[in-house]
């Protein structure tokens, strides 16, 4: 297996940009008193996405924030009683496909911030725990062997990844994440994927980070959005981030080389990480991801609330 990595390419037919512009409405139900606290994700940039605008039609006051993470997101709070209503937030973001070049790491060393994150994520988490003492990874860290240097123990753990779980949403228990379910039952569905993969990289010296976003499908310009999707990014020595995402490599074996490295614009990012913390005013538990609206009424967790998405493409090019 080779050390080093060779930049995927990318699927052809997929645009090489898109501008997309996202509406997002949150329905909050009626209150009858107490303080609220609501908590909206907002896409955030990175290397391969800009957002170029965002506007907020709420009947509260809200400022723009970010977590510790960067992760933004629209906060209101209100105090006393409310009729149900709808904040709706229009972004407009242009997404490129994300595609790691080889060597673009070298020329220079990390700096003091970089290498905090990277120590950050190496860690382990509630759900993604890290280490070959965590009793149930042991047989797949057996079964990968020790691949030389981190390119072919990344691709290593790709392969066995996308050969051994299998992309279903049936029964219950999957889309949480959970490190056991994923090793035992070996199903699931983006979350699952990508938490098996996350801890296996982690433990094997591999820095990971977990990305959560909207699915934009490349075949139409225009619709609904019911899910969500994510991905992971892994750093790698003398590439840097380096993309992957295996579950849509298990669902689309023909992409298997493409997701390798590369992530076509066929999504939207909105949050990196898990077990999140939005600020002094989240008082409740942390958020294991974080694409749902999120709200607390007097510190605890608030049901009902539920969100439309919707998308146009307005521009971008296939070169």
């Amino acid at each position: 297996m080779p050390s080093t990595i060779e930049p995927p390419v990318p699927e052809a037919s997929a645009p090489a940009d898109r501008v997309i512009t996202l509406t997002y409405a949150v329905s909050v139900p009626a209150i009858s008193g107490g303080e609220l606290e609501l908590f909206v994700p907002l896409p955030r940039n990175s290397a391969a996405q800009d957002v170029t605008a965002v506007s907020v039609e709420a009947p509260l006051a809200g400022v723009t924030s970010e977590d510790a993470w960067g992760n933004r997101f629209w906060h209101a709070s209100h105090e006393g009683a409310h009729d149900p209503f709808t904040v709706v937030i229009t972004s407009t973001v242009r997404r490129s496909t994300d595609v790691a070049t080889a060597g673009a790491a070298e020329a220079r060393d990390l700096t003091a911030d970089e290498r905090e994150a990277q120590a950050a994520w190496l860690a382990s988490t509630a759900r993604v725990p890290v280490g070959a003492e965590v009793d149930i990874l042991a047989p797949i860290l057996a079964e990968l062997g020790e691949a030389a240097g981190a390119p072919a123990r990344a691709r290593a753990i790709y392969d066995w990844v996308v050969d051994h779980v299998e992309y279903k949403k049936t029964g219950t228990g999957w889309g949480n994440g959970d490190i056991y379910w994923a090793c035992r039952e070996r199903y699931g569905n983006c979350t699952d994927f990508h938490t098996l993969f996350l801890a296996l990289a982690r433990t094997q010296g591999i820095p990971g980070r977990f990305e959560m976003g909207l699915p934009v499908p490349l075949d139409r310009d225009e619709g609904r959005i019911g899910g969500y999707h994510c991905w992971l990014q892994l750093w790698l020595p003398g590439v840097g981030w380096f993309p992957i995402d295996a579950s849509e490599a298990a669902k689309h074996p023909e992409q298997r080389e493409s997701l390798f490295g590369s992530h076509p614009a066929d999504r939207v990012l909105y949050s990196v990480g898990r077990g999140l913390r939005l600020g002094p005013s989240h008082q409740g538990p942390e958020l294991n991801y974080f694409i749902d609206p999120y709200a607390e009424l007097d510190g605890v967790p608030l049901e009902g609330l539920s969100r439309e998405v919707s998308f146009q493409v307005t521009g971008g090019s296939s070169e």
